[in-house]
């Protein structure tokens, strides 16, 4: 297990460490790259602020972590914190998700929008030269109720895109309508499948029945790559649900995306990118030969503080800690499903998800604004959700369920 709890001191001292195996603008002769340590006129250098802070040391001396770091070289100006990037790509990819030893490429991205991006990205790459695929061939097909990274992608990468939609009560995948969004793409000459299975869907934590894909596309002996879009649920459901199988033990899947940005509280910008060993390998760019090792990744150029963030938490807590964190978060919110239920609210919940969405019919929409409900759509709103997160404690849930039964029982 790479996954273990540490005290702070000795979480402090491990990060130090790493940074003094990077380079050091101050105190080296380094010519050639093109980046230093943040300007210290606006941004303070002062040893009193930075000793007992490992992140802001982190972000002052501005580690670049481009490239992927689990896939052979990387520039050796950041080998210190480019091996705690590793050590995290292995705690998400071993101890969460299930996979094998060295089985796995994975790094950092900017959220859950780039690395889902990243994994169509692959696969896009892998038939168009595996298989001698067409562009207007290759097609990525997810529910209805999947992030809008999935229209950005089919934009940006000019494939097909075919929505799967969902059961009224329950959300689930509705088989009859997979049937036919294959047969449309088919008949519009459509041969290689991009399966984007959600864990934990943004608006209502819904999770996908991956063998309803599988079951539509086998029988049709259709080629398709599987990715799973856990940019919410990936901190969440595994620990909600421990017989979950949307992960790398899991023949079919071929790559996840994380979000340590929210369920981990990591800073803004700290997604995570997880693939099998080898599908990197499609998205390498051999023009970018003056970085060591070349780049897989979208973003390029990134922080390697934010690797450090997640890195911290993660072993700030350990897997008992965390288990201990989400097994919180559920009861809290099986008490507002509790209380809704007292007051005949329709709501639709994943019994092993955080996320709580009304119908709006029961929401008034000075309620909504007042709390800062999340509607499906701003301009025609048919649910709201709550987010039971670290803050949403029950005393901020009371004033809310107080107001609510108010207009639930106005005549």
């Amino acid at each position: 297990m790479t996954w273990v709890k540490k005290e702070q001191f000795e979480i402090k001292e491990y990060v130090f460490n790493a940074l003094q195996k990077n380079t050091n603008y101050i105190k080296e002769d380094v010519l050639g790259v093109p980046a230093s340590y943040l300007d210290s006129r606006v941004f303070s250098q002062d040893d009193r602020i930075l000793e007992d802070a490992p992140f802001l040391s982190t972000l002052v001396q501005n580690p670049n972590h481009i490239g992927c770091h689990t896939i052979g070289n990387s520039e050796s100006f950041f080998k210190g914190t480019h091996e705690i990037e590793r050590e995290v790509i292995a705690i998400c990819a071993e101890d969460i998700l299930q996979a094998e030893v060295n089985s796995y490429d994975g790094y950092i991205a900017s959220g859950g929008t780039e690395a889902n991006i990243q994994a169509i990205w692959i696969y896009r790459n892998f038939y168009l030269q595996e298989k001698d695929a067409k562009h207007h061939e290759i097609a990525i097909i997810c529910s209805e109720d999947s992030h809008y990274s999935m229209d950005k992608a089919a934009n940006l990468l000019n494939i097909g895109l075919y929505k799967i939609k969902t059961d009224n009560a329950n959300l689930a995948l509705l088989e009859n309508s997979v049937e036919n969004e294959l047969d449309k793409a088919l008949l519009a000459g459509k041969k290689y499948f991009i399966v984007i299975v959600n864990m934990m869907t943004t608006m209502f934590g819904s999770v996908d029945d991956y063998k309803v894909y599988v079951t539509a596309l086998e029988k049709r002996d259709l080629p398709f790559k599987m990715h799973v879009d856990a940019a919410f649920g990936g901190f969440y459901y595994p620990f909600s649900n421990r017989e979950y199988q949307l992960n790398f033990a899991n023949k079919y899947i071929s790559s996840v995306t994380l979000d340590a940005h929210k369920m981990a509280q990591a800073p803004y910008g700290t997604g995570i990118f997880l693939a099998r060993k080898g599908l990197m390998n499609y998205s390498t760019t051999k023009e970018a030969s003056y970085v060591a090792g070349e780049d897989s990744t979208l973003i390029g150029s990134r922080s390697g503080a934010n690797a450090i963030s997640i890195w911290m938490i993660l072993s700030k807590y350990g897997p008992n800690g965390w288990m201990e964190k989400i097994f919180i978060l559920q009861k809290r919110t099986d008490w507002l499903c509790q209380q809704l239920d007292t007051l005949n609210v329709d709501y639709f919940r994943n019994s092993h998800s955080n996320i709580v969405t009304i119908k709006s019919r029961f929401i008034p929409e000075v309620l909504a604004e007042k709390f800062g409900l999340v509607p499906d759509n701003h301009q025609n709103p048919n649910w709201y959700k709550i987010v039971v997160m670290d803050h949403v404690e029950i005393e901020k849930l009371e004033p809310f369920l107080k107001e609510l039964k108010m207009f639930t029982e106005a005549p």
